[in-house]
């Protein structure tokens, strides 16, 4: 079976880090005022706020407003009770955790998961404002030989743990993908951090607010070959804060 993941390309080239007089890194000032504007938009008064309450603490996500399917996606699995008792079945530090598979629900010890859905995806939102910093909340999806749309899954999601990022990294990144970004971008991921390669190509629908030490604990766990933590670590419940 396909597995819904997330590529982990800052694992794989981090060897090329030091490359040869890197060129300055792409930027789009142009898009600024956009993202300001939409930003409104999101203002934290405005947002649906989600508690995950799990075994290691809880996190409170925001969800953005200008991703109306994944948002109304989101609430509507939260409000029955879907996420409740899965697991985060794929964690690495410095990058995410991840969860939402219904297959998690009682799986056994050693269990390979990562391939449950609910029998649709959801069109890609991509939003130039909406990138994948430190505590964002994107959807996982599966790979582009299989879905050239990049559509997202129904359900599974993951949470950015993310790495700080310097001017070399993202000077690579940028020539090697050809991905541009914004002033305010270049200054989250160099100052926060994040996983600036993934952006473009997975649904970014909302932000934690509360609880990034809790994600960074659960990153930080010991796990498998397949990257499932060897400790199960599940969403108690998850609950649509009013």
């Amino acid at each position: 079976m396909r597995k819904y993941v997330i590529l982990c390309f800052a694992l794989t080239i981090a060897a090329f880090t030091a490359c040869n007089s890197p060129k300055k890194v792409k930027t789009d000032s142009g898009s600024q005022s956009a993202d300001k504007t939409t930003t409104e938009n999101n203002t934290n008064e405005d947002m649906t706020k989600v508690l995950l309450k799990t075994t290691m603490g809880d996190i409170t996500i925001a969800l953005y407003n200008d991703t109306p399917g994944h948002k109304a996606n989101f609430e509507k699995l939260v409000e029955q009770k879907f996420y409740d008792g899965l697991l985060f079945h794929r964690i690495i530090k410095g990058f995410m955790i991840q969860g939402g598979d219904p297959d998690s629900k009682a799986a056994k010890a050693g269990q390979r998961l990562g391939s449950g859905d609910v029998g649709y995806t959801i069109p890609a939102e991509f939003r130039p404002n909406h990138y994948h910093k430190r505590g964002a909340v994107a959807a996982a999806r599966m790979g582009d030989n299989v879905n050239p749309q990049k559509a997202s899954s129904g359900c599974q999601f993951y949470i950015v743990d993310g790495t700080v990022c310097d001017d070399n990294y993202m000077n690579m990144i940028s020539q090697r993908t050809g991905k541009t970004f914004t002033p305010e971008q270049i200054a989250a991921y160099t100052t926060e951090g994040g996983a600036p390669f993934l952006d473009g190509d997975y649904t970014v629908f909302g932000e934690v607010v509360e609880g990034m030490d809790v994600v960074d604990r659960i990153a930080g766990q010991q796990k498998d070959g397949a990257d499932r933590p060897l400790q199960d670590i599940s969403i108690i419940s998850a609950t649509i804060l009013k």
